[in-house]
């Protein structure tokens, strides 16, 4: 009966928490104003981690609430295979700060499922049957996202019962525990996308339909590509005939310094993926952006398939509200403060010799923790057990008021705060996590 009271050992009510752990009981989150939030218990955090790297306006913005409430009481929902304003006009924005190549918006309803829309349209458009991807990365725990995810912990519970086809991995151009042999960021970039060019021709150019890639990766440690990279694998796209998709679902909407993180590197994808920053996370809305001859093909063809609340008015209505946000000071303000963050994160590196590397683009960082006499993780999660130090100091920095996230593997920390976040904010979170690691290390 519904009113029977829940007769558990492990769970104190109905719900399942997404990334369940049943040893770390999740927080319960009440309220919050810019960059904190307030848990059941009426403590206070800064949210250096945008909760997941979603909410770049900041918490309670009101320009966004009003817009949502707007919408409600014009119409609450409309057909996704119909029209409405809200989606029109959303669309006419996001064509307006995208990349210029980029002209036309499908809509969806998580990152998860905007890359596998992508993929989707890709393949047909090409009429080819392979992705390629990059190992480190993340694009979603769908089935079809899942099979393009490079890390292991997300694809292994996806695989262990049915696994996708067509799902092809790439090494990436790290410059931290890097799988290739450079001493320069030009060798870096020359060895990383020699490295791409040879999985192409392996794997056949013709069987390829695109390669997915992060412009800065996102969850799995706010890696940039060494200078050129890009440029190269655009070259490549080219040559070979493959459409370039970046997934912007963590990078887009201010977070790297521009509208979407492609942009600074100054390359031109032919499609882009998006989510979570589109409505400041205020509503889930996703989607895919492409150029404008794959649009004429799917809208030649027609497209037979879709999601019910692809696109939902409510959620448009709060993408238009956000992206005027994005507009008004706040993506300038990660472009005046990140030098500030950067160089906190250098002198936290300087002071901790536990702190093998810090990097990253903007508001999307990384502090990455190694052993110093041997240079290898003090406890890597994909082949040890037991405790992490590294989660030991996210637990310490929270008791300190401060929340930040653990990264794909969990041998780093993601740093990536609301876009509205001050430097002095960003002192007091350098600060916290510097005291955070003493106490831990």
């Amino acid at each position: 009966m519904l009113d029977e009271p829940i007769d558990s050992e492990t769970d104190a009510d109905a719900n399942i928490p997404h990334w369940y752990d049943p040893s770390s009981p999740a927080m319960t989150i009440t309220g919050g104003d810019g960059t904190r939030v307030v848990d059941d218990e009426g403590t206070e955090y800064l949210d250096f981690v945008s909760q997941l790297y979603c909410v770049n306006a900041g918490h309670g913005n009101q320009a966004i609430v009003d817009a949502m409430t707007d919408q409600l009481q014009e119409i609450q929902y409309v057909s996704s295979a119909k029209q409405t304003s809200a989606r029109t006009e959303l669309s006419d924005a996001l064509a307006a700060v995208a990349p210029d190549s980029l002209s036309n918006v499908s809509f969806s309803v998580s990152g998860s499922e905007a890359n596998e829309l992508a993929m989707t349209i890709a393949r047909d458009y090409a009429d080819a049957p392979k992705v390629l991807s990059r190992w480190r990365s993340y694009h979603g725990s769908t089935y079809g996202a899942g099979s393009m995810t490079g890390d292991p912990q997300t694809r292994e519970p996806l695989e262990a019962h049915a696994s996708t086809t067509g799902a092809v991995k790439f090494l990436p151009p790290m410059s931290y525990d890097s799988p290739f042999d450079a001493d320069t960021p030009a060798e870096l970039a020359e060895a990383a996308a020699d490295h791409l060019e040879f999985v192409i021709r392996n794997e056949g150019p013709d069987t390829i339909a695109a390669i997915l890639t992060e412009p800065i990766a996102g969850s799995s440690g706010a890696y940039t590509a060494p200078p050129g990279y890009f440029e190269r694998v655009r070259e490549l796209c080219d040559e070979y005939d493959i459409l370039l998709i970046v997934d912007e679902v963590i990078t887009g909407f201010g977070r790297c310094g521009d509208w979407f993180g492609v942009q600074t590197e100054g390359v031109e994808p032919d499609m882009l993926t998006f989510a979570k920053g589109v409505t400041s996370a205020y509503a889930p809305l996703a989607g895919a952006m492409m150029r404008p001859e794959i649009a004429d093909h799917v809208r030649s063809g027609g497209f037979d398939l879709g999601q019910t609340f692809g696109g939902h008015p409510v959620g448009c209505a709060a993408g238009v509200a956000a992206l005027e946000e994005y507009a008004d000071g706040l993506i300038e303000n990660v472009r005046t403060t990140e030098s500030a963050f950067a160089e906190g994160l250098s002198a936290l590196e300087r002071d901790h010799d536990v702190v093998a590397d810090a990097r990253g683009r903007g508001f999307l960082r990384a502090v990455e923790f190694a052993d110093p006499e041997t240079g290898e993780p003090f406890h890597d999660p994909r082949v040890d057990d037991g405790d992490n130090p590294v989660r030991d100091v996210i637990a310490e920095a929270s008791d300190r008021g401060v929340l930040f996230g653990a990264g794909r593997p969990a041998t780093q920390i993601m740093l990536a705060p609301p876009l509205c976040t001050t430097t002095d904010e960003i002192e007091t979170a350098i600060d916290t996590l510097g005291s955070a690691i003493d106490a831990v290390f």
